[in-house]
C-alpha cells in the first residue's frame, strides 16, 4: 500500500538548503513514493525539496530517451538535480549488452538535461540486486546468478555512467549491501524480492539525502509509521556512512585537500569529487589555480588557507578551510643563544645531542627543531 501515515517535525525556523528535483525512472521510484519521502526528511532538518517525477513502471534509460513526457518534465524548468534510474535489470547484464543498450541512454539523456540547464546536476541512482538475483537472466549471463554477483554489476555499471557524464551517484544499492550485512532480519524487499519494501525505500530515502544535502540523516525526527525507532536509526546509519564515508567513490561534488608541512614549505594535494576547476588561497595574500600546488611561507604563524571548487560551469561553488601552522622557516636553524635540552631520534629514542643522522631537538626555549648531522 503507497498510502502511508507519517510522523513529521516541522522546524519553526528555516535556513536549510531548498533544491528542485526531478525524478526519471520506474517502479523503484515510485514504491512507497521515494520523491515525497526523501522531501519528509529534508523538511525534518529544515531543508526543502519540491519534486516532480515520470516514472512509468518497468521503464528504462533508453525507453525515458523516446517518452515525450520525460522530455518535457526535463525542459519545463531550471532542476537542481534529475535523478537517472535505469530499468532493474538491464545494467547488471554483461558489460557488452550494458555498452550498448544503457551508457547510450545515459548519455543522451545527460545531455538532454544540460541543453535546458548547463547548471543542473544529473544524478544516476543506483539500485540494488534482486533478493535471489536476477532468475531469469541467470542461464545466459552467470554473474546475476546471485544477489552478490548482481549487485556488483549494478555498482559497476552505475558507477561508469557517473564518472563518464561527470554526473553524482547516489549509491542506494551500497547502501541495501551494507545493511543486510549488518542487520539481514530487516527486510528491505517487498514480498517479489526485487521492488523495495518500506524499509527499503526509507533507506533509499536516507541515502538520497545524503548525497544531495551531503548531510547525515542521523536523528531525523521523521521515519514512516511502520517502521520502530531503533530500526530507522539503523537505516539512518547505514545510509549516512555508507554515502559521507565514501564521497570520492560516488562522484559527489565537494571541496577537500590534504596537506604536509615541511618546515616553512607546504605540498597540498587535491581530493575534491567531481569538480571542473579550483582556486587555493594560502593566506598570505598568495593564490594558485594549480592542481596540486606546492608553497613556501616566508614567515612563521598560523595560516588559514582555503580551497573554492566549482562544478556545473561554474553554476555551483563549494570552498572548504583549513589551518597550517608554520613552526620555522629552516630545518636546519638551531639559535646560538639557546641550548639543546634533549635530543631523540626518529623513533623517538632518546639519544646523544650530537649523534649522527636525522635527530629532534628541544631547547631550553620550548621550541622543537629537526635537523640532519652528516659529521
Amino acid at each position: 500500500m503507497r498510502i502511508i501515515i507519517i510522523t513529521l517535525f516541522f522546524p519553526i525556523f528555516s535556513f536549510g538548503q531548498t533544491y528542485d528535483i526531478l525524478f526519471i525512472g520506474n517502479s523503484y521510484t515510485y514504491y512507497n513514493n521515494l520523491p515525497q519521502m526523501i522531501s519528509y526528511i529534508a523538511s525534518a532538518f529544515g531543508d526543502s525539496v519540491n519534486y516532480d517525477q515520470s516514472t512509468p513502471g518497468g521503464s528504462s534509460l533508453y525507453a525515458h530517451s523516446q517518452n515525450q513526457t520525460t522530455l518535457n518534465k526535463i525542459n519545463q524548468q531550471s532542476w537542481d538535480y534529475v535523478v537517472l534510474q535505469d530499468q532493474s535489470q538491464r545494467p547488471s547484464l554483461s558489460p557488452t549488452y550494458v555498452a550498448a543498450s544503457v551508457y547510450p541512454y545515459a548519455s543522451q539523456l545527460v545531455t538532454e538535461i544540460q541543453s535546458n540547464n548547463l547548471c543542473s546536476e544529473p544524478l544516476f541512482y543506483m539500485t540494488w540486486g534482486r533478493k535471489y538475483g536476477d532468475q531469469s537472466n541467470c542461464a545466459t549471463y552467470p554473474p546475476v546468478c546471485t544477489y552478490l554477483g548482481m549487485q556488483e554489476r549494478l555498482r559497476d555499471s552505475y558507477l561508469t555512467m557517473g564518472f563518464d557524464n561527470e554526473a553524482t551517484v547516489a549509491p542506494v544499492g551500497i547502501s541495501f549491501k551494507n545493511s543486510i550485512f549488518q542487520d539481514s532480519t530487516i527486510d528491505l524487499y517487498s514480498p517479489d524480492n526485487s521492488h523495495p519494501s518500506i524499509y527499503g525505500s526509507y533507506l533509499a530515502a536516507c541515502t538520497f539525502y545524503s548525497t544531495i544535502f551531503k548531510k547525515s540523516s542521523v536523528s531525523c525526527a521523521y521515519w514512516p509509521n511502520a517502521i520502530s525507532s531503533s530500526e530507522a536509526l539503523f537505516l539512518q546509519q547505514i545510509a549516512s556512512s555508507t554515502v559521507l564515508d565514501s564521497i570520492q567513490v560516488w562522484n559527489i561534488f565537494q571541496s577537500d585537500f590534504e596537506f604536509f608541512v615541511n618546515a616553512n614549505s607546504v605540498d597540498f594535494t587535491n581530493t575534491s569529487s567531481n569538480y571542473e576547476n579550483c582556486f587555493w588561497d594560502f593566506g598570505d595574500g598568495t593564490y594558485s589555480v594549480d592542481t596540486d600546488p606546492s608553497h613556501t611561507y616566508q614567515q612563521t604563524g598560523i595560516y588559514n588557507v582555503s580551497l573554492l571548487c566549482q562544478t556545473n560551469y561554474g553554476c555551483v561553488s563549494d570552498t572548504i578551510n583549513k589551518q597550517i601552522n608554520i613552526l620555522s622557516t629552516d630545518i636546519a636553524e638551531i639559535k646560538s643563544d639557546n641550548k639543546v635540552l634533549k635530543s631523540f631520534d626518529i623513533l623517538g629514542k632518546e639519544v646523544h645531542k650530537d649523534k649522527k643522522g636525522f635527530l629532534i631537538q628541544k631547547d631550553n626555549s620550548g621550541v622543537v627543531l629537526k635537523k640532519f648531522i652528516l659529521e
